[in-house]
């Protein structure tokens, strides 16, 4: 009866086992992949990904970088440089153009001045070249603004103060100092603005390189502030402070060349006016050696 009974448990025992494991399956089959085949794809780009791959990444993205720099080049003329510029480099610019306007607004003037001054005098010298007197020279002369008018004009205002004693010596010698004074007065007055010329030839290329000097040493903080060392990034900043010394050797280099220009033509005029000088000395020489009397009622 007992075997039975074993008999029995043991034919029902398989049975429980596969009652039990079956809910435990239904339950894992939806966590479960679904095939092999699904996670391969998956699988496969880590799988795939060599040394090359890993390395072509960072320089896919440093191309992305720096392309735009490149298809947008930054522009260097000279007047973008100039707004581009650092305040300070600005205003050295602009003080050197202002002193190379300066230099050619003398030339102008000088030429004017020195061609009208010339032909005055010229034209003076033609009229007392034949006078005998100083009262004919007047006369001839006219009330023409010039040096040989001041020259006559200072020689008889001399013989009118030295009335009544007429030492031919010391006459000479008052009229000669008033020429030297008149010729002095002149020679001042015909080399006006050249000191100013001497001035922007000798300083603006030290302007102009006191400002590339300040361009540079703030192109080289934007290097460090950049903490890179490619060149164009600094190209431009350096660039603007070498704009600097051109306009200051632009300035420098014709001031120079026109104050050589007008040295010479200002030592030509006075030779001229020195000319004058002498040939109104002459004419009083021929006075003096006449009757001092009537010479002073025909300058009257």
């Amino acid at each position: 009866m007992q075997t039975s009974r074993w008999r029995i448990w043991l034919s029902i025992l398989p049975l429980l086992i596969a009652f039990c494991a079956a809910p435990a399956a239904r339950a894992q089959q939806p966590t479960a992949p679904a095939s092999p085949e699904a996670t391969v794809p998956v699988a496969a780009p880590p799988a795939q990904a060599g040394p090359t791959d890993v390395q072509a990444a960072p320089a896919t993205e440093a191309s992305r970088t720096i392309q735009p720099a490149r298809a947008i080049p930054r522009e260097l003329s000279p007047w973008s440089m100039f707004l581009s510029a650092d305040i300070f480099v600005k205003a050295v610019m602009i003080s050197l153009a202002f002193a190379s306007l300066v230099t050619w607004t003398i030339l102008l003037a000088k030429l004017a001045e020195l061609a009208l001054a010339r032909r005055r005098v010229n034209a003076a010298l033609r009229r007392i070249g034949n006078a005998r007197s100083l009262a004919e020279a007047q006369v001839g002369l006219g009330a023409r603004g010039s040096v040989v008018a001041a020259l006559l004009a200072a020689a008889i205002s001399e013989l009118r103060l030295s009335e009544g004693r007429f030492v031919e010596s010391g006459i000479k010698e008052r009229v000669a100092s008033r020429f030297s004074e008149i010729v002095k007065s002149e020679s001042r007055a015909v080399r006006r603005g050249m000191s100013m010329l001497a001035t922007i030839g000798s300083t603006a290329p030290f302007v102009g390189l006191f400002g590339t000097v300040w361009g540079i040493m703030n192109s080289f903080i934007g290097i460090s502030k950049a903490q890179t060392t490619n060149l164009a990034v600094v190209a431009p900043g350096i660039a603007e402070a070498l704009l600097a010394t051109a306009i200051g050797l632009a300035a420098a280099i014709p001031a120079v060349m026109i104050y050589n220009f007008f040295n010479r033509r200002t030592r030509s005029y006075l030779d001229l006016v020195g000319s004058a000088s002498g040939a109104v000395g002459r004419i009083l020489s021929r006075d003096l050696d006449g009757a001092p009397g009537a010479m002073l009622r025909a300058a009257e």
